[in-house]
């Protein structure tokens, strides 16, 4: 089944036309997506800072990191599932827009940077050390990229 097909298929579900139909359901959604992207976004700004050494210089790493790293793993499962309905009604459109491409394209890097890279190097003792360092900036630069992008997408679509 080719992806436009496939996208079609996704638009005329059931789920779909009736959170295309609803403003009611399209804002609820809307919003849980909003704090899902706000737990996300923040628990990465804190995360990452710290392990920039910018914030919370006099706490050890390994007390700072971990209710974040939390905060982000609920903050990615609300986005994720509350983008998939909001994707759903407006699947081929969306999949044609530019910035919904780069948003697709910076989540799907920063999840993998955090899963691959991010969570193990937060839980190293040597804080200060560069590379530690320069993960808090990666972190920070793609989850925020994530969030601008998703920005885009909403203002320009």
């Amino acid at each position: 089944m080719p992806i436009a097909a496939f996208l079609s298929w996704i638009q005329a579900t059931r789920i779909a036309t009736t959170i295309g139909d609803s403003t009611l359901l399209t804002g609820f959604i809307s919003g849980m997506h909003l704090l899902g992207m706000t737990l996300l976004v923040g628990a990465a700004l804190v995360s990452s800072l710290r392990m920039a050494g910018i914030i919370l210089t006099d706490r050890p790493l390994s007390e700072v990191t971990p209710g974040p790293r939390r905060g982000m793993i609920v903050g990615l499962v609300i986005s994720v599932v509350s983008g998939l309905l909001l994707f759903a009604p407006r699947a081929t459109a969306a999949a044609e827009n530019s910035f919904f491409q780069i948003k697709m394209l910076l989540l799907c890097a920063a999840a993998l940077f955090h899963f691959a890279v991010y969570r193990g190097i937060s839980r190293r003792t040597d804080a200060e050390s560069s590379v530690v360092k320069v993960t808090g900036g990666v972190g920070l630069i793609l989850w925020c990229g994530v969030a601008v992008a998703g920005c885009g997408y909403i203002l320009f679509e």
